[in-house]
């Protein structure tokens, strides 16, 4: 079964400063809780993301067992959206979608990840039992650190 997880958040921002946050696979490692073992393989020359981009990680999502990741980036709309896809990996299905929406504030951040876990009902029962809070807990951290980033007024002011 596949499921949908939304998030969206309000940063105080310009667009191409979102934009090239959000885009480099090199900051992945900043917004993912550090007790996920998350680690980007794949060195890049060029921090531009394309349409065929594949990224490599190591994760460790669960009791510190180490998986690879691969993702290639399907669909990118220069300073508006991205989507990376799971090519190998632990689900069945991921599929995240980056919006960003200039507004009087700043950047409408918005995330979109359909996912589908593997063995049927084994799979669903792994995602009740532990796969839905560890993704609430990956996109919580996520949350506070682009608010820190971000949003937070900094004491230079």
């Amino acid at each position: 079964m596949i499921h949908r997880l939304f998030r969206e958040q309000q940063l105080n921002c310009d667009i191409a400063t979102a934009w090239k946050f959000f885009s480099s696979a090199d900051n992945l490692s900043e917004i993912t809780p550090k007790d996920m073992g998350f680690t980007v393989l794949t060195t890049f020359e060029d921090d531009s993301i394309y349409e065929g981009m594949l990224i490599n990680y190591h994760i460790s999502p669960v009791m510190k067992i180490r998986m690879n990741w691969q993702t290639e980036i399907t669909q990118v709309s220069f300073q508006k959206s991205f989507t990376d896809v799971q090519k190998k990996g632990p689900y069945k299905l991921w599929k995240h979608h980056h919006e960003f929406i200039a507004n009087d504030k700043g950047v409408l951040m918005k995330d979109t990840v359909d996912y589908e876990l593997p063995f049927g009902f084994l799979g669903e029962i792994a995602r009740q039992l532990f796969v839905k809070k560890k993704l609430t807990y990956i996109f919580r951290y996520r949350n506070q650190i682009l608010e820190k980033r971000f949003n937070e007024k900094s004491d230079k002011n």
